[in-house]
């Protein structure tokens, strides 16, 4: 340590070398020298040693100002060859300023996308950018940033229009095609070259130095110390935890230095723990590497000498340093990007940026964000530059993807991160895949990372290691730069991008090959699979690359010559794969109804089958989009379509879509959930579109070039349900009455599959190619059938439907065609709900519902036409018309083998099920045979103009079978099925079916009887007439039920008319029942006795006294359901309550809470800073029940307890309980009193307060308002201290009432009375007339106890009035207002007494010789406590309220109800909206706008660690606080337990409750002591009413008021602890949260 030591008199001989220092006289001497690099290197290596490293701590604050002195400032005297500030100045003059904004973005800063002119989702701007621009006013998406990428305004590339906001506009005027460097002299140039080469090679060498002990040539320090640095990095392997228990260990420091330590690691990437002398650090870093490398690999440490960590940390500085230099101008910035992209001495890659980049995985966190801002701010900034930039960062691309995948810090962290920013950019993406054949080199490396394969070259992912796991997880990376790449459709092609596209898309299908038929699965039988296979690799890397293989498609669509060798090509690597594919299966012939096919024999059910099969589906595509870009019919012969084998073709898909039949026909259940979940996302949405869909299309195109009947054959083998239908007794379905009932079973669920598959290849037109359709028709047709199962929101509506690689789902374009949004109430979220006109695109058999939403929907549906009543049959809905390359489609359905299938199918059905056929088959086969005859009238309709009617469908199932078995035509099948008594379900289909026949025979007569020459119009006036049938049906049923709903209004407007004349005639009844209902409200008030006197006083000698009606009080036990009257002799009942601490009334949340020693109880603060609040649910039980009851939830609690440690949503221990009744949080009960002649009472003052304000904000009248179970509480808590003075000793309760006394009656023998103005008046007073009975007692002065209520209350009042005259008469007085005669008396009086007061108290008071300005402060500041009083005896008494209070407000009222003096307070108007002492509390204003918030979290640091960005900032909204939640930076010590900022925060400001809005999850946040939680939803909303919690949506956010004020009621209300204890009684989850360190 000896080192250290000499340290000491070291400063003293340092300043006097850094006084004597001049930057000037360096620069000058420098501008003389030969080897300038050298001179400088000496420079750097005196003083950087001498400045930095000093001692333990890396960076102390006399570095920061050391460092600009003696380095920075004479390489800016070189620079600029004068004064620097003056140079620098000049440079920013003369300086074109850069229309790119560039501002880099910070953690959690909002940024804005504009969804409808954005290039693409990278392309984002900056709030200041995004207010000045266009895009402000379209839809737009905000999201918050993770840190790195920066504002793309201004780049024309990125945006489709609106590119510049105001700000970055250009100027018209400036020809910006000039040199920057123009301005510069060539003097400067050459000063500016030779400092920014050497600065940035001394940076460059120093960050990727690795020796730990000595210093790169010229750098070595001229006195050498033996000091050295324990230096801990960071990784992404251990645990926070971890790290802190090590460095306990290792370095012996506390725990909040550990803490301290590990935050600074994870920050900055690396920390010194130790500072000494080299065996002092090497111990360390022993104990800290033998204590991580247990699990997993060591944390990294190295003992390095404290000059090479001086020079690290300067060369950091200098980074920084350059970054600020350039942003001057422009000029310099070119400069430095010139010296960074020269070739060095070793040629190729060898520049200072390619040492940079290959060495990123060996820096540390802190040296590489330094050096990626400077690429950011030089490289990226500058168009020229950017482009050579983006060449050497392909060139190192292998290189640089390697390193990050053994590397194991984040994405973010590494500098692949920077590719989103080159290519992104369309030009430079174009440039990038022609000139270094980008394409094909991301997806070679992608390849050469997944090294895992099967013998026949597919991906294996069984049994990953957790690193080949790890190493997948990152190499994922690439897929994203893929996307990056082809993420905008080149609109011209070159030949030369056509050439290296296409090589990029064989090595793509090269990809797609190791894919395809991964994973296959065998059938278990017998015994459960033993153990799931892995399946989630596969799954992962079929969703990464969904998009890559649309927008492959969508490339090739842009230009016919790439769409003709993209599909040669994928149709060879397809063969390729099938060469191996009629190994070990033989051949056989299918026949059947006259057909024979040759085939193969398969059988799913036995040999391997697999669900990935990406090239038969991108081949699918493609053969699509030769349809839909018409290339198929204009070049045929550039197509190989002849050598097509369509067996082939649909054979794997074909297995695929058998699998899934037979796992929903529970053949596959021993296979287990893996089996499931692939199936389940085979279909989902996030798959489907390059799954199932494509699927769907390849069986498509295969059965459009087959003969249907071969076509289905096939199928029905591959089902294996072929030797059902060819036997030649079919139709009689299972002779063998002994087969097994689970076979029956499964065949009846695969012949349902089967036909439901059929009706989606005829029937699925609505793909682009297939059909005649554009895509948002596809769109459109989604969202219908998305909403014929219920209305939905917007949120749920964009989940159901496939999104492309821009997030859009292009629903907005047309969801207002189809569909009406009803916006939300202050729950729930708005919905969209279908237009009756668009329910008749309903298709029972759409391809995307589960059966699930397929049942729904169909209930749905019926329900609506019962409802209109109509017919609540479903049929076939129209279909557009198939592509001319699909068109042979539709024969499938008039082939032999459907129809030989339908007929079967109906022959069964003839007698009940008996379970050999079902209900289900039943309904497809009419769906089919309804689908025939749509089909047909449509062919009907428009082939009326060229007589060429080939589809018969009538014709084909009117006939009869041919001999010998003769069997019936499918329509004599159904006349006969109308009637029977076993089919009630399907007759509305029947018979839809039977009328249909009957309209397309008339047309087809109607058609043929008419001369040729005029057929077109008189068929199509037939084709009507046959629908008139329809219509006529339709118009008769319409008529019924709108008469049937007129009778229905008649009888009920005879009802209610009748009801009106009852209660006219019995009007006394009616009055009678109401006045019971509302004592309160009714005139007569014979049966009190003071009613003589009209005036109802509460207090004094004259106040009301109930008489025995009045008292008696009846309530039933919640737990027995017992009557009880309450009497004093009676059994004792209580009211389940909620006693906590609040400041919802405070004035004052600065003041620190009460110190027990100190703490004067008798009291009150008038700024209220803390107080009790007691609430209640209202629910009385007798004491012994409620006893009973607590004892019992203890007992349970203390079993629990040794089962299982969480917390519940209530504390035993502190005595909380739910009410058995509503469960609302309890933790006390008050006993219920009846009303006693004599009144001695006691009473939670600050209940009465709280209420109080509820009713002046929702300016409610003072009684009659409140919620009954308030006005229980009141009145219980008020009754209660009818025992209280007898149960404590008389003495104290004296003393107490002394003491209280002599805070208004001065009494020498009462020590520290506090100052009048410390007094909360109220509490004051209720303490008062609490107390007083005990002295009473003494009293022989004849004086009765209500006489001196009313004492108390005049001299309280008084000393209020004065309170008011002494702190709260404003400063300036407004204009003075003429007052009628009758307050010229009180302006008077008020006058005379703050003269008094100003006589008392000296210059203390201003004069004011305004008395009306005088009286309306007294005014407005009584009345709060008047309102209070008069609540207190209202309760304390038992007086009823005047009818007037019933009123908001009544002045004179509330001062005859208390007995004031009428000549001090009569008043004539009430001004309460005056400034009063009492305001109530809000909860903080919040902005409109919630990316306002955003952007004030995102600037907000964590208080505690230096400048940090905080992670989770939450803002208070009590106080408007921000603060750093859930991070170790911030927690602090509560009570001996560790508690995160907003736990802390809640006992400081809130007493224990708290309100938040975390900013970056958009989510209310409600805390309650330190265990208890929950979420709640936030008062902001999207344009279609929902919150967007984690805002994952994007959708911009408004404050919803109506929402907010609901919180704020809560708030007020003390609810909050109850709202939370019934959200996690409602939901387990929530109380397993550690909601303490939040």
């Amino acid at each position: 340590m000896a080192a250290v030591e000499t340290d000491h008199d070291a400063p003293s001989a340092l300043c006097s070398e850094f006084l004597n220092f001049s930057a000037k006289d360096t620069a000058a001497k420098w501008l003389q020298v030969s080897n300038l690099p050298k001179e400088v290197y000496q420079h750097l290596a005196c003083y950087v040693p001498k400045i930095y490293c000093l001692g333990p701590n890396l960076n102390p604050q006399n570095e920061d100002l050391l460092a600009p002195l003696l380095l920075q400032s004479p390489l800016e005297w070189y620079l600029c060859g004068e004064e620097p500030s003056v140079g620098l100045a000049k440079l920013e003059q003369n300086n074109q300023p850069s229309q790119l904004c560039g501002h880099v973005f910070k953690v959690g800063e909002p940024t804005y996308s504009c969804r409808e002119c954005a290039a693409d989702p990278t392309c984002v701007l900056c709030m200041q950018c995004f207010l000045g621009s266009v895009h402000k006013e379209h839809r737009y998406r905000m999201t918050t940033s993770g840190g790195g990428g920066f504002c793309d305004c201004g780049d024309t590339e990125a945006w489709k229009k609106g590119p510049y906001c105001q700000k970055h506009e250009p100027n018209i005027s400036d020809s910006s095609q000039k040199d920057p460097l123009a301005n510069l002299s060539d003097e400067m140039i050459a000063r500016t070259y030779n400092v920014f080469s050497i600065i940035l090679k001394y940076a460059v060498d120093m960050l990727t130095w690795e020796k730990e002990d000595e210093l790169p040539e010229g750098l070595e320090p001229p006195a050498r110390g033996d000091t050295y640095y324990c230096m801990l990095f960071n990784d992404e392997v251990h645990t926070y935890e971890q790290v802190i228990y090590t460095l306990q260990k290792a370095v012996n420091c506390t725990q909040k230095e550990a803490v301290s330590f590990a935050t600074t690691v994870d920050r900055d990437g690396r920390k010194s723990v130790r500072f000494g002398d080299f065996q002092f650090c090497e111990q360390a870093k022993s104990v800290i590497v033998r204590n991580t490398s247990r699990q997993t690999k060591p944390l990294r440490v190295q003992v390095m000498h404290s000059s090479v960590v001086a020079h690290q940390c300067f060369a950091l500085k200098a980074l920084t340093w350059l970054g600020q230099i350039i942003r001057y101008s422009d000029a310099l910035r070119r400069i430095l990007c010139q010296v960074g992209l020269q070739r060095g001495p070793e040629g190729e890659n060898s520049s200072l940026v390619d040492t940079l980049m290959l060495c990123d995985s060996k820096m540390w966190k802190g040296a590489r964000n330094v050096y990626h801002q400077l690429f950011m701010s030089s490289l990226l900034m500058d168009t020229k530059y950017k482009k050579l930039f983006a060449i050497q960062f392909a060139k190192n691309y292998e290189r640089l993807q390697s390193d990050y995948v053994k590397d194991d810090h984040d994405r973010e962290f590494s500098v692949t991160d920077l590719s989103v920013q080159m290519f992104t950019v369309p030009s430079l993406a174009r440039m990038l895949i022609t000139e270094e054949n980008l394409m094909t080199t991301i997806i070679r490396t992608f390849m050469d990372h997944l090294r895992h394969r099967d013998l026949h070259g597919h991906f294996q992912f069984e049994r990953y290691t957790a690193q080949q796991a790890f190493k997948f997880r990152r190499v994922q990376s690439l897929i994203g730069d893929l996307k990056y790449v082809l993420i905008s459709r080149p609109t011209e092609w070159t030949n030369q991008l056509r050439e290296k596209y296409l090589e990029g898309f064989s090595a793509f299908l090269e990809l797609l090959k190791c894919m395809q038929g991964m994973d296959p699965v065998v059938r278990q039988v017998g015994q459960h699979i033993e153990m799931e296979p892995e399946w989630e690799a596969a799954f992962t890397l079929q969703m990464k690359l969904t998009h890559i293989i649309s927008m492959m498609q969508e490339w090739c669509s842009s230009d016919e010559r790439v769409l003709i060798e993209a599909y040669k090509k994928c149709l060879s690597a397809l063969t390729h794969c099938h060469s191996g594919f009629t190994d070990g299966e033989q051949p056989i012939t299918l026949s059947m109804c006259g057909h024979s096919v040759d085939t193969i024999r398969y059988c799913v059910s036995q040999e391997k089958v697999s669900i990935h099969l990406p090239l038969s589906r991108l081949l699918a595509g493609l053969h699509a989009l030769l349809s839909k870009t018409e290339v198929a019919y204009r070049f045929p012969e550039l197509l190989p379509l002849s050598e097509l084998s369509p067996p082939m073709l649909i054979e794997h898909p074909l297995r695929c879509l058998v699998l899934c039949a037979q796992v929903h026909a529970g053949m596959w259940r021993r296979n287990g959930f893996s089996l499931v979940n692939q199936i389940y996302y085979y279909h989902n949405v996030k798959c489907r579109v390059e799954m199932f869909d494509k699927d769907l299309s390849m069986l498509q195109a295969g059965a459009s070039m087959m003969d249907p009947n071969h076509f289905l054959m096939i199928m029905l083998s591959r089902f294996e349900l072929y030797h059902i239908f060819s036997s030649a007794d079919c139709r009689k379905r299972y002779n063998r009455e002994n087969a097994n009932k689970d076979v029956v079973q499964q065949n009846n669920t695969l012949i349902e599959e089967m036909l439901h598959l059929v009706i989606m290849i005829v029937g699925e037109r609505y793909t682009a190619g297939v059909g005649q359709v554009e895509c948002f028709d596809e769109i459109r047709r989604e969202i219908v059938h998305q909403l014929c199962i219920r209305p939905m929101a917007h949120s749920e509506l964009v989940k159901a439907l496939p999104e492309n690689e821009n997030k859009e789902t292009g629903m907005e374009r047309v969801i207002d065609s189809v569909a009406l949004f009803k916006k939300p109430g202050v729950t729930g979220k708005g919905l969209y709900k279908l237009r009756p006109e668009s329910a008749k695109m309903f298709n029972l058999y759409f391809h995307h519902y589960s059966r699930a939403d397929q049942s729904k929907a169909e209930e749905a549906q019926r329900k609506i036409k019962r409802q209109n009543g109509e017919d609540s049959v479903l049929p076939p809905p129209v279909l557009p018309r198939f592509c001319p390359l699909f068109a042979s489609l539709v024969n499938i359905l008039q082939c032999d083998v459907l129809l030989g299938i339908l007929g079967a199918v109906l022959q069964w059905a003839m007698e009940p099920s008996g379970g050999h056929w079902s209900e289900s088959m039943l309904q497809r086969v009419l769906h089919l045979i309804g689908m025939g005859l749509v089909e047909e009238q449509q062919h009907l309709l428009s082939s009326a103009e060229d007589n060429d009617t080939n589809f018969n469908f009538t014709l084909k199932i009117s006939r009869p079978g041919e001999a010998p078995a003769n069997t019936p035509s499918i329509l004599a099948l159904l006349e006969t099925l109308q009637n029977a008594p076993h089919l009630e379900v399907h007759k509305d289909m029947i018979r839809w079916i039977l009328k249909t026949v009957a309209n397309i025979k008339t047309t087809r007569e109607c058609t043929a009887s008419a001369p040729p020459s005029d057929s077109s119009g008189h068929s199509q006036e037939e084709v009507s007439i046959g629908s008139t049938v329809r219509d006529k049906d339709k118009a008769e049923r319409k008529r019924k039920a709108e008469m049937a709903r007129l009778r229905r209004e008649k009888i009920m407007a005879q009802m209610s008319e009748m009801q009106r004349h009852f209660i006219n005639e019995n009007k006394e009844l009616f009055q009678q029942s109401l006045e019971e209902l509302d004592p309160s409200t009714s005139s007569t008030l014979e049966h009190s006795p003071s009613s003589c006197d009209s005036t109802l006083f509460c207090v004094g000698p004259r106040r009301w006294r109930a008489g025995g009606s009045d008292r008696r009080q009846v309530v039933t036990c919640i737990l027995c359901q017992e009557e009880q009257e309450i009497r004093i002799d009676g059994k004792a009942m209580v009211l389940a309550a909620f006693v906590q601490r609040s400041t919802v009334m405070s004035k004052n949340r600065k003041r620190p809470p009460h110190n027990p020693d100190k703490y004067d109880p008798l009291f009150m603060h008038p700024d209220l800073s803390f107080g009790t609040h007691t609430g209640s649910c209202g629910h009385i039980m007798h004491s012994h029940c409620w006893q009973r009851y607590f004892e019992a939830v203890q007992a349970k609690e203390q079993r629990r307890q040794q089962r299982l440690r969480v917390h519940t949503s209530y504390d035993v221990e502190n005595g909380e309980f739910l009410c058995p009744l509503c469960e609302c949080l309890s933790n006390t009960v008050i006993p219920l009193l009846p009303l006693t002649k004599t009144s001695c009472r006691y009473c939670n003052k600050h209940t009465l307060d709280f209420d109080l304000q509820l009713l002046v904000d929702e300016e409610k009248p003072l009684f009659g308002s409140l919620p009954c179970r308030q006005d229980d509480c009141l009145s219980s808590l008020t009754r209660f201290g009818s025992a209280c003075w007898t149960v404590s000793s008389h003495a104290t309760v004296q003393n107490h009432f002394i003491r209280l006394l002599a805070a208004l009656v001065p009494d020498p023998r009462v020590e520290n009375t506090p100052c009048i103005l410390d007094i909360d008046m109220f509490h004051l007073l209720v303490s008062l007339v609490l107390s007083h009975p005990a002295v009473f007692s003494l009293d022989s002065s004849g004086l009765s106890a209500d006489t001196a209520q009313l004492h108390f209350l005049h001299l309280v009042t008084v000393a209020h009035i004065v309170q008011i005259l002494l702190s709260s008469v404003p400063e300036e007085v407004q204009m003075e207002q003429e007052s009628g005669g009758a307050e010229r008396e009180e302006e008077e009086k008020v006058c005379m007494f703050y003269n008094t007061l100003r006589t008392h108290l000296g210059s203390g008071l201003r004069e004011v010789d305004s008395g009306w300005h005088l009286w309306c402060c007294v005014k407005a500041g009584i009345l709060p406590y008047l309102r209070a009083a008069a609540l207190f005896f209202h309760y304390l008494n038992g007086a009823p309220a005047p009818p007037e209070l019933h009123s908001v407000g009544e002045w004179e009222a509330l001062c005859g109800y208390l007995c004031l003096p009428s000549n001090l307070l009569q008043l004539f108007y009430n001004n309460r909206d005056k400034a009063s002492l009492k305001t109530s509390n809000h909860l903080i204003e919040l902005p409109g706008d919630y990316s306002a918030l955003i952007n004030q979290a995102s600037s907000f640091t964590c208080p505690k660690s230096g400048g940090d960005k905080s992670r989770a900032p939450t803002l208070c909204l009590v106080c408007g606080a921000m603060l750093c939640s859930q991070s170790y930076c911030c927690q602090s010590e509560l009570e001996g337990v560790d508690v995160g900022a907003c736990t802390a925060h809640t006992f400081a400001c809130g007493a224990g409750v708290g309100i938040f809005l975390r900013v970056r999850e958009s989510q209310v946040l409600f805390l309650a002591g330190k265990t208890k939680g929950c979420f709640y939803a936030p008062p902001y909303l999207d344009d279609y009413g929902e919150t967007d919690q984690g805002l994952r949506r994007g959708n911009p956010l408004h404050l919803c008021q109506e929402r907010y004020r609901k919180i704020q009621k809560l708030w007020r209300q003390h609810s909050i602890t109850e709202e939370i204890g019934h959200a996690q009684e409602a939901n387990q989850t929530l109380v397993g949260i550690d909601w303490q360190h939040l």
